[in-house]
C-alpha cells in the first residue's frame, strides 16, 4: 500500500505530467481560462488516462509481450485511447450539453494528448504491474487537474489586473505556468 501511495503522490506532485515532464501542455494552455472548463477537462483526462493504463496495462502483459508484439505498443496504445475518448465525448454530448460545449475542440485532443499516451508508455517503461499502473495514471491524470485549476484560478484573477501590454495574453500565462513548474520542482524533495 505504502508504494501505491508512493507512486500516486510522485506521479502527481513531483513528476507533474505538465509542469516537470511538460506533456499535454495544449489542453492545459487552452482549456484553462475558466475554473468550471478546467475542471471538467481535469475529470475527463482523470477518467481516460485512468481507464487507458488500466486497458493498455492488460493488453501489453496478456496480448502483446506474449505474442512477442510489444513493438506494436505505440500504435495499440493510440487505438486504445482514441476509442476512449470518443466514449467519454459520447456521454458527455448526452449528458453534459454545457460542459461538452465548453470544451469544444479540445476534448478530441485527449485523443492526441501526449500526457494520455506518455503515461502509458512510463507504466511499461517502469514495468509496472496492472494496479501499479492504474494508480500511477490516476496520480498522474491528477497532477494534471491540480495543474490546470490553479492556473485558470490565477488565469481568472489576473484577468481584470493591470498588465503591461507586452505580456497580456499567452505571454503571462506562460509566465505563470513556468512559475508554477518552479513552485512545483519544491515537491521533489516530498519523496
Amino acid at each position: 500500500m505504502k508504494a501505491l501511495l508512493l507512486i500516486a503522490l510522485s506521479a502527481a506532485l513531483v513528476n507533474n505530467v505538465v509542469l516537470s515532464q511538460f506533456l499535454g501542455l495544449c489542453p492545459f494552455l487552452g482549456v484553462s481560462k475558466k475554473i468550471k472548463t478546467a475542471a471538467g477537462m481535469g475529470a475527463a483526462v482523470i477518467f481516460v488516462i485512468t481507464i487507458s493504463s488500466l486497458f493498455t496495462s492488460l493488453i501489453y502483459k496478456f496480448i502483446l509481450v506474449p505474442l512477442d508484439m510489444t513493438y506494436l505498443n505505440t500504435i495499440v496504445f493510440i487505438l486504445v485511447i482514441a476509442a476512449l475518448v470518443q466514449f467519454v465525448e459520447m456521454v458527455l454530448k448526452k449528458y453534459s450539453q454545457p460542459l461538452y460545449q465548453s470544451l469544444g475542440v479540445y476534448l478530441p485532443l485527449i485523443t492526441t494528448n501526449c500526457a494520455v499516451l506518455g503515461v502509458a508508455l512510463l507504466n511499461v517503461q517502469n514495468d509496472y504491474n496492472i494496479i501499479e499502473s492504474i494508480v500511477n495514471g490516476f496520480g498522474t491524470a491528477l497532477g494534471f487537474t491540480i495543474s490546470i485549476i490553479i492556473l485558470a484560478g490565477i488565469r481568472e484573477k489576473t484577468e481584470y489586473n493591470d498588465i503591461t501590454p507586452a505580456l497580456k495574453g499567452t505571454p503571462i500565462v506562460l509566465i505563470t505556468a513556468g512559475l508554477m513548474a518552479i513552485a512545483f520542482s519544491g515537491f521533489s524533495g516530498l519523496l
